[in-house]
């Protein structure tokens, strides 16, 4: 039976927002417009292996206790995790400071370039905090710490900072769709307040359902609302993980920042 075809729409949808290197012509306006825009194209099948092959090494140098303790969290993430009966961090915090070869993916030169013309040459990268570069690994289970996130701005995390705005920036190591999970968006929500944000999973009218490649960098302002859907599929099929990182337009914080002032307000 072949493919059923596709309206005109619906291919447009597909591939909305998504602008292909090397120099992702339109991605400022689109990204002044909605909020959001994907990179795709920065990075070869080979720098993919490796950096998942490095990212899974982290991870496992966590769980064993060979990386100091701030490259793991206990307010993301519930340290009694279990998945397939073994310990399981979902997060390896400050990991540019542990892995070179993350920092390298995490600086890729567009990737430096494009921030900087969104937020003006003065931005600044978090890495020395709990909060900056991060490896995430989303999986579902009845003891997982982390399937979904609930409706959420990245600026809510910390409204009395003057670090804002704020590019939220999302290395793909999956490619995302229903089976393992994906982002909620609201197009141009940036341009707005929060006032009607649901406070969990609701429905917002005008959402859109962001599907990512493997490789992709995903860009979103630190007012764009989103929050992460549950993978609907087990095993392997349900896995997602990337590379988090947020650049920032505003006054740099001081070393070691910390959490103090971390408004956890997104529901998981």
């Amino acid at each position: 039976m072949s493919a059923p075809a596709r309206s005109t729409l619906a291919r447009e949808i597909g591939v909305i927002g998504v602008f292909d290197a090397p120099d992702h012509d339109g991605l400022e306006p689109f990204f002044a417009e909605h909020g959001f825009a994907v990179m795709r194209g920065l990075y070869t099948d080979e720098d993919l292996r490796d950096l998942e092959i490095e990212l899974e090494r982290q991870q496992q140098r966590l769980l064993a206790g060979e990386l100091p303790e701030v490259c793991g969290t206990v307010i993301l993430d519930d340290p009694d995790a279990v998945i397939d009966g073994e310990p399981f961090a979902h997060y390896v915090c400050h990991l540019t400071e542990v892995s070179p070869i993350a920092r390298d993916a995490t600086y890729h030169p567009a990737v430096v370039d494009m921030v900087r013309r969104l937020l003006g040459p003065q931005a600044w990268l978090l890495e020395d905090d709990r909060f900056g570069v991060v490896y995430q690994d989303a999986r579902p289970g009845a003891r997982s710490g982390y399937s979904r996130i609930g409706w959420h701005s990245d600026a809510q995390s910390g409204p009395n900072l003057r670090v804002w705005p704020s590019v939220g920036v999302t290395l793909h190591i999956d490619a995302t769709s229903p089976c393992n999970g994906f982002l909620r968006i609201v197009p141009g929500s940036h341009r707005g307040g929060t006032d009607g944000m649901p406070l969990g999973f609701e429905h917002v009218p005008g959402e859109l359902a962001l599907y990512c490649e493997r490789g992709d960098v995903l860009l979103h302002h630190s007012d764009l609302w989103h929050g992460a859907a549950r993978a609907t599929d087990d095993g392997d099929a349900s896995i997602r993980r990337h590379v988090r990182a947020g650049w920032y337009g505003g006054e740099r914080l001081p070393p070691h920042h910390g959490v103090a002032d971390f408004v956890k307000n997104a529901r998981r």
